[in-house]
This record gives C-alpha cells, structure tokens and sequence, in this order.
C-alpha cells in the first residue's frame, strides 16, 4: 500500500495532471465554443476517511461525478464540484451561463455527465498514454448531496479496496469565472504503485 509520496512522485502525477487537465480544456473549449483554460495547483495523497476536510467538511453540498477504470491499473475516479460552480458548468453547456438555476433537473445532470466523461476521460488518457497501461473508464454515475454522504456511498462500494486517494486540484477558467474541483484516483491495491513504476518515479 502506498500512503505517502515523495516530492518527485508528486510532481510526476502532478505534470501528467497538467497534460490531462490540457487536453481536457481543448476538448471544453471546442464543445462549448468558449476559451476554457485548465491547471492542477496541487496534488496529494490522504486517507479517504480524510477527504471530507480537504473539500470543506462532511456537510459541504457538493456535485460528485464517479466512474471506475478498468485495465492495467483499475481505480476509482471521484470529481467533485461545489454545487453553485456545477450548476455554473452546466450552464455553459446548456448555453445558459448567466443563469445559475437553483436545482439540477435532467438537462444539468446530463450537461453535468457529459462534462464530467471530458474532464475525467482526458485524465485516463493522459496517465494511459504516459504510463502505456491500457486504461478505460466506465460510464459516468452523478450524485448530488453533502460530501460526506457521497464518500461513504463511494467507501462502500470500495469495500476492502484501496483506503488512500491521489488528490489533484484542479482550478477551471470560463467566462471569467474560476471553478475550482478536487480530482480523487482512489487506486486498487497495487495500481498506484504500477503507476507510479511506469512513469519512472519508483519508491
């Protein structure tokens, strides 16, 4: 199990971030016919059970886009959004950036997935390209609640699999607005450290 990284391990997830987060403003940028620019300020690893503290605590309302990812290194992928900057996105979709609704009906949610299979998919394809592991990432599932109540659905459904999550930060510019969001890859046991071995920063 790996649960610390050194410096150069960090930076090594934290520029494949950089080129993930890239890509995945190319592919906003086209789909929304706006300029989108993407960086990944920080990146961590914690225990989930500590995950609620690093987004605002366990009663913050948040938007959690969730998927797995299958293949040479199978994960978890978790992105979470406060709610107001994920009804802010789904605007920009829908073509309504002005107007933050109040509730996501079925247009946000399906703007939201969309939005989320771009930005999580860029993030696979990035580690897949630069690693060589053969990744690909399921369909996309939305949960809108309090962050607390998200991770614990996510922790159930991990069972005895990984407890620690790489965290990556990302920070989104559109329309002036910044949209900061928490990446979490929650490797199965062992795929962190196939990761990591293919990117050349071994412990």
């Amino acid at each position: 199990m790996v649960n610390k990284l050194t410096p150069l391990q960090l930076d090594a997830i934290r520029e494949v971030g950089n080129i993930g987060a890239a890509h995945a403003a190319t592919v906003l940028s086209q789909l929304l016919n706006r300029k989108v620019s993407m960086t990944v300020p920080q990146v961590n690893i914690l225990p989930l059970a500590e995950a609620c503290d690093f987004v605002g605590g366990p009663e913050e309302p948040m938007v959690g886009i969730y998927l797995r990812v299958f293949g040479g290194a199978p994960s978890k992928i978790l992105y979470l959004f406060p709610e107001d900057k994920a009804l802010f996105l789904a605007g920009l979709l829908i073509d309504e950036p002005e107007k933050c609704r109040n509730l996501l009906g079925e247009m946000e949610i399906s703007a939201l997935k969309e939005i989320g299979n771009i930005l999580t998919g860029a993030y696979v394809y990035a580690f897949s390209t630069f690693t060589g592991i053969n990744m690909l990432s399921s369909v996309p599932a939305l949960a809108f609640d309090m962050v607390g109540a998200i991770l614990n659905t996510i922790l159930a459904d991990l069972g005895e699999m990984g407890d620690y999550a790489v965290l990556i930060e990302t920070k989104l510019m559109a329309c002036d607005s910044s949209i900061d969001g928490h990446f979490f890859l929650i490797p199965d046991p062992g795929a962190l450290t196939t990761i990591l071995d293919a990117l050349g920063v071994k412990r």
